[in-house]
């Protein structure tokens, strides 16, 4: 990955979340990338100034730990505020997860809770004839893999996007906001099977709540989703060349 591009990851995540560290370190891995080099921005105290973001050469938006973007608040507001702002200026942006869900409905799309299409584990998804045709997507194939957790969807997609993927269970995976460098998954890229297991283990609500699933027999349908992880470098490479 460039050594110079100033990446700045916006984190969802309260203090004593186990998983902040571990979200810096999948994100530099699938980046390519130390993840000593990788700056965080804890999103829950404040927002960016536009200085900051200036700074910045490339977004991260990703899970949320126990904050949902289908919910009300004035610190969600805050951050929808922002989003659109990122929007607005056209910032080179990733969003997984929460990201993909707060950004569409920052943009004018709708996120709802329905625990009835959630997914939680290795999920199969296939692209739209746009994805196929897209230089980030199309090498993953027709069907690919992905890692998730997430019991809210966004239903609605924002106007002024394409849709990239789906899953038999929620029609909206991915989607590529038309003319910006802005991309969004509802897929974790960033994860490999273990560190899936590692965020089910620190959050026991998405199995026991969520899939209703022991972890052990979760664990059992997981597999290894090496193409999927190499989406976020594969997007540094075709913004910034």
């Amino acid at each position: 990955m460039h050594a110079t591009l100033n990446v700045l990851l916006l984190q969802i995540r309260n203090p004593d979340d186990p998983m902040r560290d571990n979200e810096v370190q999948c994100f530099a891995r699938a980046l390519r990338r130390d993840p000593a080099h990788l700056e965080t921005f804890d999103l829950l105290a404040r927002s960016p100034t536009p200085a900051e973001l200036d700074r910045a050469d490339l977004l991260l938006f990703g899970g949320a730990g126990h904050y949902s973007a289908a919910g009300e608040g004035q610190w969600l507001e805050r951050i929808l505020d922002l989003l659109r702002e990122v929007h607005a200026i056209g910032k080179p942006t990733f969003a997984s997860c929460w990201g993909f869900q707060a950004m569409a409905r920052a943009i004018g799309g709708r996120v709802t809770n329905d625990v009835a299409r959630a997914e939680v584990g290795t999920h199969e998804l296939f692209l739209t004839p746009a994805g196929r045709d897209d230089p980030i997507f199309g090498p993953l194939g027709e069907r690919f893999l992905g890692q998730m957790g997430h019991e809210d969807r966004v239903d609605v997609l924002p106007p002024g996007v394409t849709l990239l993927a789906s899953s038999e269970r929620v029609e909206n995976q991915a989607y590529r906001f038309d003319g910006l460098p802005i991309y969004c998954t509802q897929f974790h890229p960033e994860l490999s099977r273990g560190d899936l297991l590692t965020r089910l283990a620190a959050y026991p609500e998405y199995t026991e709540r969520i899939a209703q699933t022991p972890l052990a027999k979760i664990e059992m349908l997981t597999a290894e989703t090496p193409e999927t992880e190499q989406l976020l470098h594969r997007f540094v490479e075709h913004v910034f060349g």
